[in-house]
C-alpha cells in the first residue's frame, strides 16, 4: 500500500503528495490536543523527493513547515518557534533530499545493471561468433604456450595435420611446423612478434607439405602465448610449377621453331651453292663434296620437323584485374629505377580472350624493354593505356626512351644488337597470335609505343563457333 504512493509518473506522484499534505493539514487542524502531527509531512516529502530536484524539495519543505507550525497547538515564541521551524524544515528537506539521492543511486544501479547485462549479452554473442569463426574457418588456427604446447586448435588444423578431433591439445606444435621452434617465447622482455613466413610442415603420418604461416606472440598472466594461422600452400605450389612448365614448354617450342626457321634459310642457301658448284666444277665425284651435300640434306630434314602448336589454353580474362596485378608486380621496380608511371584503364572493359599467364609475360616483357630504354634517359615516363577500340581491346605501353632505330627488325628472332637472345618480342607476338591477338609497334616522337590488340571473349567465341561449323 505504501509503495503505491510512489508509483506512476512525476505529475501523478506530485498530485498524490499534494493530496496527502492536504489530508495531514486537515487532520492536524481538526485534532486538538498536545499530539504534534507535523512529523507526518515526512511521507509526502519522500514522495516529492523521489520525482523532483533540490529546488522544488526546498519549496515543498517550506510549505510543510508552515502548515506544521500554524496547525500546531504549541505556542509560538521567537525563541522556541524559530528553532522548532528550523528543525521541521531540516527534517522535511533532509527526507526529500535523502530519498532523491536514494532514487538517483537506485536508477544508477539499475542502469549499471542493465549495462552489465548488455555487455554480458554482447560478450556472449561475440564469443559465439568468434567460436563459430574459429571452428568454421578453412584456415588452420591454433594457440600455443611458451613451450610450444598447443592450447587450442580448430577443426581445419586437425584436418590439415591429419590428427583426430581434439587430439592436438597438449602436443608440441614444433613437431608439425619445425620452423616455429626458432621463436623464443620464454623471455617476456623480448619484443612481441608479428610475422609471415613460408616453411615446410609435416602431417601426423610424416607427409611433408608447404605451409604459409601467419603468426604473432602476445602476453597473458600465464606467460607468453603464440597464435598462428596456417594455410596448406602445396596445391598453389603444384599449380605454379605446372603453369611454369607449360609456359617453358610453349616458349621452348617457339624458340625451337625460330631456330629451325633460321637453319632452313641457311640450309637453303648452302644447297643452292652446293648445286651450283656441282654443275659448274668437277667436284661431283668428290666424296667430301657428296658428304657436304648429305649433311645439308640432313640439316634441312631436322629443321623441317613440324612442331605443332599445342592447343592454346585460352579462356576469358578480366583485363582490368590482370593490369591491377601487373601494376603490383612492376610498381616497386619502376619506383626503384625512378620511372614515373601512369596507368589509364578504361572502366567497364569487356572480358578478353587469352591465356592469363601468357598475357602477363607479354606485358612484363614490354615493360621490361621500356625500363631498359628509359635507364639511359632523364625525365623517365612510362604510360599504359587500356581502352576499347571498335571491336578490339587495345593496350598501349608507351615510353619516352628514344624509340627504336630499326623497327622493321623488331619481331625477328635472334636479331643483332638485342640485350639477350632477341626472342622476347618474337615470342610475345607468337603468344598473342596463339589466341587471335596481335602485337605491333607504333613509332612516336622521342619514344616507343607497343600496342597489344585483344579480342573480346564474346567475339572470339563467335569465331570459334563459326570455325567449327565450317569444319
Amino acid at each position: 500500500m505504501y509503495a503505491l504512493l510512489f508509483r506512476g509518473n512525476k505529475r501523478v506522484v506530485l498530485l498524490r503528495a499534494a493530496i496527502v499534505i492536504a489530508i495531514i493539514a486537515l487532520i492536524d487542524y481538526a485534532v486538538v490536543g498536545e499530539i504534534p502531527l507535523g512529523f507526518l509531512y515526512l511521507v509526502p516529502m519522500l514522495m516529492v523527493g523521489s520525482v523532483v530536484g533540490r529546488g522544488p524539495i526546498f519549496a515543498v519543505a517550506l510549505v510543510c513547515t508552515y502548515l506544521a507550525e500554524i496547525f500546531s497547538d504549541l505556542t509560538w515564541t521567537l525563541r522556541t518557534g524559530i528553532s522548532r521551524d528550523i528543525l521541521f524544515f531540516a527534517a522535511f528537506a533532509g527526507a526529500g533530499l535523502f530519498i532523491r539521492e536514494v532514487n538517483i543511486s537506485r536508477q544508477a544501479a539499475a542502469e549499471n545493471l542493465r549495462e552489465i547485462e548488455r555487455e554480458r549479452d554482447a560478450r556472449r554473442d561475440a564469443e559465439e561468433q568468434l567460436k563459430i569463426l574459429f571452428e568454421s574457418s578453412p584456415v588452420a588456427i591454433f594457440t600455443a604456450d611458451a613451450n610450444g604446447a598447443v592450447l587450442m586448435a580448430n577443426e581445419a588444423a586437425h584436418r590439415m595435420l591429419g590428427v583426430q578431433r581434439d587430439a592436438l591439445a597438449g602436443k608440441l606444435i614444433q613437431r608439425y611446423l619445425p620452423a616455429l621452434s626458432n621463436i623464443t617465447l620464454h623471455d617476456e622482455s623480448l619484443q612481441l612478434l608479428r610475422a609471415v613466413m613460408q616453411a615446410r610442415g609435416h602431417r601426423e603420418d610424416g607427409e611433408a607439405f608447404l605451409a604459409d604461416i601467419c603468426f604473432s606472440t602476445y602476453q597473458t598472466n600465464a606467460g607468453t602465448r603464440l597464435a598462428a594461422m596456417v594455410l596448406d600452400a602445396s596445391e598453389d605450389l603444384r599449380a605454379h610449377e605446372v603453369a611454369g612448365m607449360q609456359q617453358l614448354l610453349e616458349g621452348s617450342r617457339i624458340a625451337v621453331g625460330a631456330l629451325s626457321h633460321e637453319i632452313r634459310n641457311i640450309c637453303g642457301a648452302i644447297a643452292v651453292v652446293h648445286q651450283n658448284l656441282k654443275n659448274a666444277t668437277s667436284l661431283s665425284g668428290s666424296k667430301d663434296f657428296e658428304a657436304l651435300g648429305s649433311l645439308v640434306i640432313a640439316l634441312e630434314r631436322i629443321a623441317s620437323v613440324n612442331l605443332r602448336q599445342s592447343a592454346s589454353p585460352a579462356s576469358e580474362v578480366d583485363l582490368g584485374i590482370l593490369l591491377d596485378e601487373l601494376k603490383i608486380v612492376v610498381g616497386p621496380s619502376l619506383i626503384e629505377d625512378e620511372i614515373e608511371s601512369e596507368w589509364n584503364v578504361e572502366p567497364g572493359l569487356p572480358l578478353v580472350w587469352g591465356d592469363r599467364s601468357s598475357l602477363m609475360q607479354v606485358f612484363l616483357n614490354l615493360i621490361s624493354n621500356s625500363s631498359r630504354a628509359l635507364l639511359r634517359r632523364s625525365g623517365r615516363m612510362l604510360t599504359l593505356n587500356a581502352r576499347k577500340v571498335d571491336d578490339q581491346v587495345c593496350v598501349e605501353v608507351i615510353d619516352n626512351g628514344g624509340g627504336v632505330a630499326e623497327p622493321e627488325h623488331l619481331f625477328r628472332p635472334f636479331q643483332a644488337g638485342a640485350e639477350s637472345t632477341g626472342l622476347g618480342l618474337y615470342m610475345s607476338r607468337a603468344f598473342l597470335r596463339s589466341f587471335r591477338g596481335e602485337l605491333r609497334y607504333v613509332p612516336i616522337a622521342d619514344g616507343a609505343c607497343f600496342v597489344v590488340d585483344l579480342l573480346p571473349s564474346s567475339q572470339a567465341a563467335q569465331e570459334l563457333q563459326y570455325a567449327r561449323s565450317v569444319m
